[in-house]
């Protein structure tokens, strides 16, 4: 790994170093938390979780190849080199950082309270007809899976596509001191971690951290649609790059992008939308450059305002609009986001790895497209605050005043939302159930064969049972 030596290593972090000193000018070749996965010439980093303490594997590494390891307690007994740190992860940050710095590419920081992961797979997706890209691995995008990620990056890789994911005030920052991205791009902002941040305009507070380490010359691609990012006006000398959707963001053909930012308008947007059922969605954006008609292969009109975020940071690295479009069409849906599975007796929507209000209504949505009968096997959302029992009442009035045939709710806080379906729509379908291990005993009795299935929680509620219950079916 491109100048990380032992010496540097220890110099970055504030490491102690204790071991052989003619390997200090030595680089490691990889580095990794896991002992199952750690290689000759590589470093493993001992962290203490829950349930295993790294440290505990610290001689098996160094049976195994390590060239070094890195933690927190005092060596005991260490035959390999070692260097000892006050806090394994903050380490990981500082030699993430030095890593990134030395290799010198581009960083696009994606953020947003939904979406990040959507967004984070279409502009790779994008940025990969012309460049060799390194994007997060699904959702590691946090104090320990951005370093994770960024030591992924070999001097092969030409720009890093990166999703940043914080619960609290200041963690972005930190993450942004790590990543330091020439473009930023916000998806929303929404009502998640209301927990830690207490309302939107809080979540807007500590998103925009994202900024403080924008490169000067770096770009910012924010949703215009989204009341709060709208208000937006410049970071640090650097006006906005704005996208959207509706009537607000047909750009005048006689006004320059300055003027059409100061009407408020969006510099890139999208007409002529239209939906797919599940096998996709279609739009015609329009830029500055020009304008072109792609299908989006995976549904959703978030998909589109996906399309828009991955068009503005194509633009920004250069690539023509045909290129955009190329790399748009050939996007492939993750498994637990939106990922449709099709069984004998099924279409599921795998949509269980996270959840949270904006995202479960746009999902509920989708599912109304669907043809035949239209099931939505609904979970618990966490990290709501004190608003938690009025935001799953909500959900579940909209889900009520949609074209679904049945809904199934689990867990203690989608009570709430069963009640307040039943209230909106009396003439629907509504099935409680206090737990997950109800449900599965029940929810064969409950399914007609050719049912079209929505499965959506948040991670906690592990649904990706229900998902394997149906794919068995």
């Amino acid at each position: 790994m491109k100048g990380l030596t032992l010496e540097r290593i220890a110099q970055v972090c504030g490491g102690t170093y204790i071991g052989r000193r003619e390997d200090l000018g030595r680089e490691i070749t990889m580095i990794t938390t896991d002992s199952r996965k750690i290689e000759a010439g590589g470093l493993f980093a001992a962290i203490k979780g829950d349930h295993v303490d790294g440290h505990d594997f610290i001689p098996a590494v160094f049976e195994k190849g390590a060239f070094a390891v890195i933690g927190e307690r005092a060596p005991v007994n260490v035959t390999g080199n070692y260097i000892q740190v006050s806090s394994t992860i903050e380490a990981l940050g500082a030699i993430a950082e030095c890593y990134l710095e030395q290799l010198g590419i581009p960083v696009v920081g994606i953020t947003g309270s939904v979406g990040k992961t959507s967004t984070k797979e279409m502009i790779a997706a994008v940025l990969a007809q012309k460049y060799n890209v390194l994007k997060t691995a699904g959702n590691f995008n946090n104090a320990l899976g951005l370093p994770l990620t960024i030591f992924r990056l070999t001097e092969e890789h030409e720009i890093a596509v990166l999703e940043m994911g914080i619960n609290h005030f200041g963690e972005m920052h930190e993450l942004a001191k790590i990543a330091k991205p020439d473009i930023c791009v916000i998806t929303n902002i929404g009502k998640c971690h209301l927990e830690f941040l207490g309302d939107r305009d809080g979540v807007l507070r500590a998103k925009s951290e994202i900024f403080d380490f924008l490169r000067p010359d770096g770009h910012v691609i924010l949703n215009g649609d989204d009341d709060k990012l709208a208000q937006i006006s410049e970071i640090k000398g650097i006006r906005p790059i704005f996208f959207g959707l509706g009537e607000k963001n047909r750009i005048g053909e006689n006004e320059t992008a300055e003027e059409n930012a100061a009407n408020g308008k969006n510099e890139i947007y999208a007409d002529c939308i239209e939906k797919k059922g599940l096998d996709g969605i279609s739009c015609r954006i329009h830029t500055d450059h020009g304008e072109f008609t792609a299908k989006i292969p995976i549904p959703g009109l978030h998909m589109v305002l996906n399309a828009l975020a991955g068009t503005a940071v194509g633009l920004q690295c250069g690539l023509t609009l045909e290129q955009i479009r190329a790399g748009i069409e050939s996007l492939q849906p993750l498994g637990g986001r939106f990922h449709i599975v099709r069984t004998e007796n099924y279409t599921i929507i795998d949509d269980c790895y996270n959840a949270n209000p904006m995202s479960m209504k746009g999902s509920l949505g989708v599912l109304q497209d669907a043809s035949g009968r239209k099931v939505a096997i609904l979970g618990d959302m966490g990290e709501l605050g004190p608003e938690e029992v009025q935001i799953h009442r909500e959900v579940g009035a909209y889900a009520g005043g949609l074209d679904i045939d049945c809904c199934i709710c689990v867990g203690a806080l989608s009570r709430h939302m069963a009640n307040s379906i039943h209230t909106s729509a009396p003439g629907m379908q509504v099935f409680y159930f206090e737990s997950l291990q109800e449900l599965l005993v029940k929810l064969p009795e409950l399914l007609k064969r050719h049912d079209t299935i929505l499965v959506k929680a948040s991670h906690f509620m592990h649904f990706e049972k229900v998902v394997q219950c149906l794919e068995n079916s």
